[in-house]
């Protein structure tokens, strides 16, 4: 099983440790964060643009498409009781790629929702939680 460990530093920073790479996360402003780092809930967006861009990238190279400047855009609302995301829109831009024909946009579309981290999100059943304290 992978793991991510995240590790609070005080003051309302956190740093995750994600195999040889180390993320600095900050919680909001008005819990006293200083904007150090992205919120948690902006690297949950960021997570579903890079593997949908690292995906589309890929197909692009194996099919001969150009995706210089690529850019993938998340916008979401957040809705209260509970709190969540709704409204989650995925926009990929590929400015330089040839796609005359539906097929190569109805595969770019098959690529894009085949990420792992949209796989998971219209999948998954439950988080399990457990506490470990002293």
């Amino acid at each position: 099983m992978s793991r991510v460990t995240t590790a609070y530093k005080g003051d309302m920073l956190f740093e995750s440790q994600l195999g040889n790479h180390t993320l600095t996360i900050d919680g909001p402003e008005v819990w006293g964060g200083k904007d150090r780092g992205p919120m948690p809930p902006q690297l949950f967006m960021a997570s579903i643009g890079s593997c949908v861009g690292v995906l589309v990238t890929h197909f692009c190279n194996e099919h001969h498409l150009n995706a210089t400047d690529l850019q993938v855009h998340v916008d979401y609302d957040v809705a209260d009781h509970p709190t969540r995301f709704h409204n989650i829109k995925v926009k990929i831009s590929l400015p330089h790629a040839v796609c005359d024909d539906a097929c190569t946009r109805k595969a770019l579309e098959q690529v894009a929702k085949h990420c792992p981290v949209h796989e998971t999100i219209m999948t998954l059943e439950k988080v399990n939680f457990e506490l470990d304290t002293a």
